[in-house]
């Protein structure tokens, strides 16, 4: 595992530390699993913009659809 160095404000830190403490970890810890989500999000959106370029043009919906149906979300 590699080591790195990141700087935040003192107040945060404590604040941080002594919540990841009430849960029954370290705030070590809680940084690792917010990095790996913050991973795999990337991945998943690039996995997501792929797929939407792969459907692109090769959906069909049977009838040519409103402007209000187009925009509806």
């Amino acid at each position: 595992m590699k080591n790195i160095t990141l700087s935040a404000d003192e107040h945060l830190i404590e604040a941080a530390r002594a919540r990841a403490r009430a849960e029954k970890t370290t705030l070590n810890e809680q940084f690792r699993r917010w990095l790996a989500d913050y991973a795999k999000q990337y991945e998943r959106m690039k996995r997501y913009d792929k797929a939407v370029e792969n459907a692109r043009g090769k959906l069909v919906v049977g009838r040519k659809l409103t402007r209000d149906e187009m925009n509806e979300r």
